[in-house]
């Protein structure tokens, strides 16, 4: 199967799907996310730990408008990361991002095993962007552009950078819905 992905699928192209994946899954959210959080917010308030519920406030209240903004600064950057990655063969933004990605996939298989509900997002995450990102990292790490080490930096690139950039969008959500 790989192999037969690999002679039909050149590097840019495997690296341009990305992007295209991205969006296919946060549309899945989009399209569900505002329907599905007024349906269940009363379910997903008490299943929420007391101490998580301030910083989990503003996505309770979300609306598809609000989520599409936060989706359209994501693919903004995953856009940009891959750009770089295409035209300059430098992988560890990239890396950086499809480890975000990949780790997405059971953040979303967690809610819907702990909520027992579906929840937007589940079904690409796991038809779609699980099986693209291992065919991702098999493939740069087998065409020889990555390495096991890259993998690591970009890990530890993802532990520095995604704590503020979460707590920006949190913190920019409460703003809006403030004005």
């Amino acid at each position: 199967m790989f192999e037969w992905l690999s002679v039909h699928i050149d590097i840019v192209s495997l690296l341009w799907l990305l992007p295209i994946l991205f969006m296919f899954h946060d549309f899945e959210e989009i399209l569900t996310i505002e329907a599905w959080g007024a349906k269940y917010r009363t379910r997903l308030e008490d299943a929420i730990p007391s101490f998580m519920r301030k910083t989990y406030h503003s996505m309770l209240q979300m609306t598809t408008r609000n989520f599409a903004m936060d989706v359209l600064f994501v693919y903004i950057f995953i856009v940009t990361v891959t750009c770089i990655a295409v035209f300059f063969s430098n992988y560890l933004l990239y890396l950086a991002v499809l480890a975000v990605f990949f780790l997405h996939v059971f953040t979303h298989l967690g809610q819907t095993i702990y909520l027992k509900i579906y929840t937007p997002g589940v079904v690409t995450a796991v038809l779609v962007v699980l099986p693209y990102s291992l065919y991702a990292y098999y493939r740069l790490l087998n065409d020889n552009l990555v390495s096991l080490g890259d993998i690591g930096w970009s890990l530890l690139l993802v532990l520095l950078l995604l704590p503020p950039i979460l707590w920006l969008l949190v913190k920019n959500r409460t703003r809006i819905k403030q004005n």
